[in-house]
């Protein structure tokens, strides 16, 4: 009997394994490619109960087989590929609800987009750590990645959102987890269960190397990396918080069933201050003179960015309606001249504000700007959402803008999510510049400029045996340079295939042993998306990296 046919008998959902399925679900938005034996598409936890339990049962016989947790696959990382069972939420168990003042509860296979509709329509709230690809991802990978975006600035990651997480064990056993008090932590450590003997060595493990850990954590302004280890116990409280190593985890540790998230009220009045600088010595304290003033969101992009969105205007605009490709086309008129007459900045910065009313949006906007006085800027205010849509519009789509007009070359995320203090910039942005022009490489920079994340993302040729190389090349000296100055690989699209090699450079050999423990705890047979975050190797880069657009 086949393994489609074994699995098929065990769940009330679908299992597949045709060519055109296969194909589907051996690619994500990463530079990989994996092809699955099976694609599970489960109706309920139960389901994903069952084919756990069912892979952990041919483990222990020795097969070779183990499960990858995949929601919508746009993953930059290949985090849910996997040659064996690839386990999809999306057909099914995509349900919302309920929702509930200031949290919801959603199913992993929830797309974001039908998420976000449902939470304002019924409390005019929304989740504040949604990613750029909103339009299209799911809430297991929002939770799974700990992803954050352009609003982390002001309202953090996924981790300060989660209330609670339905898990499905590496045994197939079903647990709820959510912040547990000193006496309700002895209560679960005291249970004779597979979750309990998890409870008790993991505090153990935190407890004899809590000097470790806190030497460890990353002190930039968000990580994805590892297994967030220093946030579990809460000092101030004692609560002891498993979900803590669960989010972020890309489904090594646990498959996610479902999350019950916080949501808050955003802000409806907004105005946009836009910065065009040149000179980056002073590029820290302009983010220190804005931050003071609380921005929502301080976003930017490169001249790379600023020259490319100009030369390809007219396809920018030819995908908008008509009165808005007019609208879109007259407003970027001076921006045009810029680059014409040379005047091209070396990032353009946009610091929006959002308040209750749009007064007090344009007045954030205007001090901000006074507060810039005496540097060597030029700015401009735009005082609607309106007028900031031409910047939002470069900022959110300079990476498809790229990948759509650069003909045989192909968007390669590899190095694009580093994070560092903005403390350092003046140093290190032209030292990561001068890198990535000795590679000659086609590229843009974005990034999250008030937090210090950058994405940097080149274009390249993957069928062609010297781009591959040029990849596995520069990506070991821009993390060399992210560990000089102290900040972190990944600060929301985690370690997946790209990076999970590159973790120990980081975090050191005693932390990647802790992670390693940590991951053998969890999963001792090594089911749950093996080779991700522990384990993976630079073989594994290269073996999974596709060969044909």
């Amino acid at each position: 009997m086949s393994l489609r046919e074994d699995l098929a008998k065990l769940i009330k959902g679908d299992v597949v394994d045709d060519a055109g399925s296969i194909k589907i679900y051996s690619r994500d938005t990463s530079i990989f490619e994996r092809a699955p034996k099976v694609v599970v598409f489960p109706k309920d936890a139960d389901d994903v109960s069952a084919v756990v339990a069912s892979v952990h049962d041919a483990k222990q016989r020795g097969e070779h087989i183990s499960i990858a947790a995949r929601s919508a696959g746009t993953d930059m990382t290949g985090g849910p590929l996997t040659d064996s069972i690839a386990l999809v939420f999306t057909k099914y168990m995509n349900g919302v609800g309920p929702i509930t003042g200031d949290q919801a509860t959603a199913e992993p296979g929830a797309y974001y987009r039908d998420f976000e509709k449902m939470t304002k329509s019924a409390v005019g709230k929304i989740l504040a750590s949604y990613p750029a690809s909103r339009e299209y991802c799911a809430i297991g990978g929002i939770v799974s990645n700990n992803s954050g975006g352009e609003l982390t600035l002001r309202y953090g990651k996924t981790e300060d959102y989660v209330h609670s997480l339905d898990v499905v064990l590496s045994d197939g056993s079903q647990v709820t987890m959510k912040p547990l008090s000193p006496s309700e932590l002895a209560m679960k450590e005291s249970e004779r269960t597979f979750e309990g003997e998890i409870y008790r060595q993991i505090h153990d493990l935190i407890v004899h190397n809590e000097t470790k850990i806190e030497v460890a954590q990353p002190r930039v302004s968000k990580n994805s990396s590892g297994y967030a280890l220093w946030n579990v116990i809460d000092k101030k409280t004692g609560y002891f918080d498993m979900t803590k190593l669960i989010v972020g985890s890309q489904g090594t540790l646990g498959i996610v069933t479902s999350a019950t998230l916080g949501l808050i009220k955003p802000k409806e009045h907004r105005a946009m201050l836009v910065i065009f600088l040149s000179d980056l010595e002073i590029l820290p304290e302009i983010v220190r003179r804005v931050r003071q003033f609380d921005p929502e969101s301080f976003e930017s992009y490169d001249d790379h960015t600023f020259k490319l969105a100009v030369r390809f205007m007219p396809q920018i605009v030819s995908q908008l309606g008509f009165a808005e490709m007019i609208h879109l086309g007259l407003a970027f008129i001076p921006e045009a001249w810029m680059v014409l007459t040379g005047g091209v900045p070396k990032l353009v910065l946009m610091a929006e504000f959002a308040e209750d009313t749009s007064h007090e949006a344009l007045h954030k906007v205007e001090a901000a700007r006074d507060a810039l006085d005496g540097l060597a800027v030029r700015t401009k205010i735009a005082k609607t959402e309106v007028g900031a849509q031409k910047y939002w519009k470069i900022r959110r789509e300079s990476f498809a803008l790229l990948r759509k007009n650069l003909r045989g070359l192909y968007a390669s995320p590899f190095i694009d999510d580093i994070v560092v203090s903005p403390d350092v910039y003046p140093q290190f942005i032209p030292e990561l510049n001068s890198l990535l022009h000795k590679h000659h490489l086609i590229y843009t920079i974005a990034g999250h400029i008030g937090d210090g994340n950058f994405h940097i993302i080149p274009l390249m040729n993957l069928s062609r045996e010297r781009d591959r190389r040029e990849i596995l090349d520069l990506q070991p000296k821009v993390y060399a340079l992210v560990k000089k100055y102290r900040g972190s690989i990944t600060g929301e699209h985690n370690d997946g295939i790209i990076r999970t090699p590159y973790i120990e450079m980081m975090f050191g050999k005693e932390m990647y042993d802790l992670f390693a423990e940590v991951k053998r705890i969890f999963d001792p047979l090594g089911i749950l998306n093996p080779g991700k975050k522990v384990g993976g190797t630079m073989e594994d880069i290269e073996s999974s990296m596709i060969r044909t657009q």
